[in-house]
């Protein structure tokens, strides 16, 4: 269910910096979340400068990124800040973007409203914990 949007101006940042932000969000959504990497999700949305605008002002250069994560309802507010911080983080570090500029929410979604295959969030992840859980066991 992990789902990752970054939104940036293009031609601003070189396409390595966008191939290293991805694998640096990925890594660091599942490493918060507790979730394997293999089911997250990320993409860069990149926007012409001229449909940009930071604050009423076409876009002047400046990178301004906007990321949002999606993230299931139950999930506690403190992992839910911690999230926010560390793609923050990244974004800024990867991007060498100013702190300030950088925009992001969680977007919770109920776990019985997103399917995986077809098959809702909710049950999908009472198997995953089960076998899981199984495998801790044996």
């Amino acid at each position: 269910m992990p789902v990752l949007e970054v939104h940036l101006v293009e031609g601003l940042h070189t396409s390595a910096q966008h191939a290293e932000l991805l694998v640096a969000l990925s890594t660091r959504y599942a490493e918060v979340t507790e979730v394997p990497l293999d089911r997250v999700r990320a993409h860069l949305a990149l926007h012409r400068p001229e449909l940009w605008a930071n604050g009423g002002i076409p876009a002047d250069g400046r990178s301004a990124p906007y990321f949002t994560a999606v993230v299931f309802t139950d999930r506690p507010a403190e992992l839910r800040r911690r999230l926010l911080g560390a793609l923050t983080d990244l974004i800024v570090d990867v991007l060498g973007v100013d702190r300030r500029l950088v925009h992001g929410e969680i977007v919770p979604v109920q776990p019985d409203d997103w399917a995986v295959g077809g098959v809702p969030g909710g049950t999908s992840r009472r198997a995953f914990a089960a076998t899981r859980s199984a495998a801790m066991r044996g």
